[in-house]
C-alpha cells in the first residue's frame, strides 16, 4: 500500500513536469525577443536559485549535507543543467529544431542502456517495446510538424546527441543519489551551481566584448521578465524538483519515458495559443508518444505486487519495485520530502 501511494506521487510528479516544459517552449520564443540564448540562461537560473533560497531551502541540516556531499553530486550537476544546456545551446546553432527534437526523443532509450549498465535495472519486453513506440512517436511529431528542416550539420547533431547523453546521465546518476540525498538537497545543490556557472558566463562574455553594462538591459522587458520568471521558479526549480522526486521512487528508465509528453504538450500549446497547424504525421507521432507512456506505466504494476528486498535506511525506509535501491532520506527541515512551493532546458 506504501509502495503504491508513493509510486502515485511519482507518477503524478512526472507528468506535472513534462507539462510544465512542453511550456516552457514558449517562454524561450518570448524570451529569444529579447536578449540572447546565454543570457537567458543566466537569468533562468538567477530566479531558480532566489526561489529555492526563498522557498526551497533544505535547512541548515541540509546545507551541511549539500556542503559535506557537494563533490559526490557534482558529477549529476555537470550533467544536468550544465552540460546539457551548453550542448543544447550551441547544438541548436548548427541543427534545426526538427533534428534537435528527434534525436533528444531517444533519451529514455539511452537512460534504460545506462541504468540496465550502472543501476542493475531490468527491463520487460513490454517496456522495452513501448519505449521504443514513444522514441518512434518523438520522431513522427518533429518530422511531420509543419516546417521541419533537416540541416545535416555532423557537428551540430553531435552536440545535441551530447546534450541528450547528459540528460539520460543525469536521470541514472540522480536515481543512485536518491540513496543518499533527498530531493530537494539535490535540487537546491543543482540550481545554485547552475546559477554559479551561468551567470559567470554572462558575465566574462559580456566583460570580454566591453557590454557588460547591456547585460541587465533585457529586465527592463515586462514581457521578458515574465519569461524568465517562468523558465526559471517553474521550469528549472520545480521540474527539477518534481524529476528528483520521481526518480527517488521510480526507476530512471521509467520516468524518463515521461519526458517525451513535453513535446506532445509543446505540440498543442503552439496549436492553442500561437495558432500553428499539426500535420496528420505529428498527431500520428502524439498518438504514439501517449502509447508508449501509458504502455510502460502500465508495464510497471506487473511488478508492484512481487516482494523486492530493501535496505534498511532507517524507520522511513521502504522498497521500490524492480529494484532495490533505497528511498531518500527525509527532508532534515521538513520530516518529508514535500512538493516545493511554486509562490513568487
Amino acid at each position: 500500500m506504501m509502495n503504491t501511494r508513493h509510486s502515485g506521487r511519482a507518477y503524478t510528479a512526472a507528468l506535472t513536469n513534462a507539462l510544465i516544459i512542453g511550456f516552457s517552449f514558449l517562454f524561450v520564443k518570448i524570451a529569444l525577443q529579447t536578449a540572447d540564448p546565454l543570457d537567458i540562461l543566466a537569468y533562468r537560473f538567477l530566479f531558480a536559485f532566489l526561489a529555492a533560497t526563498l522557498f526551497a531551502f533544505p535547512g541548515r541540516t541540509g546545507l551541511r549535507r549539500i556542503r559535506s556531499g557537494a563533490f559526490k553530486m557534482l558529477p549529476v550537476t555537470a550533467l544536468y543543467p550544465i552540460a546539457f544546456f551548453v550542448f543544447q545551446t550551441f547544438g541548436l546553432l548548427y541543427a534545426s529544431s526538427a533534428e534537435a527534437g528527434m534525436i533528444q526523443g531517444a533519451v529514455p532509450v539511452f537512460t534504460l542502456i545506462l541504468a540496465m549498465l550502472l543501476l542493475g535495472e531490468r527491463a520487460g519486453r513490454l517496456q522495452k517495446a513501448f519505449t521504443l513506440l514513444s522514441v518512434i512517436g518523438v520522431a513522427c511529431l518533429f518530422a511531420g510538424r509543419e516546417g521541419a528542416v533537416f540541416s545535416a550539420s555532423l557537428i551540430g547533431i553531435l552536440l545535441v546527441l551530447c546534450s541528450a547523453l547528459s540528460q539520460a546521465g543525469y536521470n541514472v546518476l540522480a536515481r543512485k543519489l536518491s540513496r543518499s540525498f533527498s530531493p530537494k538537497e539535490l535540487t537546491y545543490y543543482m540550481n545554485t551551481l547552475g546559477f554559479l556557472c551561468f551567470g559567470l558566463i554572462a558575465i566574462i562574455r559580456h566583460a570580454a566584448s566591453g557590454t557588460l553594462s547591456q547585460l541587465a538591459a533585457p529586465l527592463g522587458s515586462p514581457s521578458f521578465l515574465l519569461a524568465v520568471l517562468y523558465l526559471g521558479v517553474l521550469s528549472s526549480l520545480v521540474t527539477s524538483y518534481l524529476s528528483n522526486y520521481a526518480l527517488s521512487r521510480l526507476e530512471a528508465s521509467r520516468v524518463s519515458i515521461f519526458g517525451s509528453l513535453s513535446a506532445v504538450v509543446a505540440l498543442f500549446a503552439g496549436a492553442l495559443l500561437l495558432n500553428e497547424q499539426i500535420p496528420a504525421a505529428a498527431l500520428l507521432g502524439a498518438a504514439a508518444i501517449l502509447a508508449g507512456v501509458i504502455g510502460v506505466a502500465l508495464s510497471g504494476q506487473r511488478t508492484k505486487n512481487k516482494p523486492v528486498q530493501a535496505e534498511d535506511h532507517g524507520a522511513n525506509a521502504v522498497s521500490t519495485p524492480s529494484t532495490d535501491l533505497r528511498t531518500p532520506r527525509p527532508d532534515s527541515s521538513s520530516g518529508d520530502a514535500k512538493p516545493v512551493s511554486a509562490h513568487g532546458d
